[in-house]
C-alpha cells in the first residue's frame, strides 16, 4: 500500500541560503531512491524558514529501506547545524 511522509523541518534564517543547497542534494538522492514516487516541498507563507517535505512511497517497505538509509551510509550530517530544532516525521496510509 502507498504512504505518504511529512517532513516538517525549521531552519535557523541566517541558515537558508546552504539549507536550500543541502536540501537540493538531499533531495535529488531521495527522489532516486528505489520506491520514492515523489517530493514536493512546501514553505511556510509566513515564516520562510519552516518548510514541509511531502514524500510519496510506493509502499511501507521502501519508506523503512530510505529511512535505515539515512540513518546509516545516507546520513545527511550537513543539516543538523543549519535546523532551529528537531525535525517531525509524520506517516500516512493513502486510501
Amino acid at each position: 500500500m502507498a504512504l505518504t511522509a511529512l517532513l516538517e523541518l525549521e531552519f535557523k534564517a541566517d541558515s537558508l541560503d546552504d539549507a536550500k543547497k543541502v536540501m537540493t542534494r538531499v533531495l535529488d538522492e531521495t527522489r532516486a531512491f528505489d520506491g520514492c514516487v515523489g517530493i514536493e516541498i512546501l514553505v511556510d507563507q509566513k515564516n520562510e524558514a519552516r518548510w514541509v517535505v511531502v514524500e510519496k512511497w510506493q509502499s511501507q517497505a521502501h519508506d523503512t529501506a530510505y529511512r535505515k538509509f539515512r540513518a546509516g551510509e545516507g546520513a545527511i550530517t550537513d543539516l543538523g547545524p543549519l535546523l532551529a530544532g528537531a525535525p517531525k516525521l509524520t506517516h500516512f496510509d493513502t486510501l
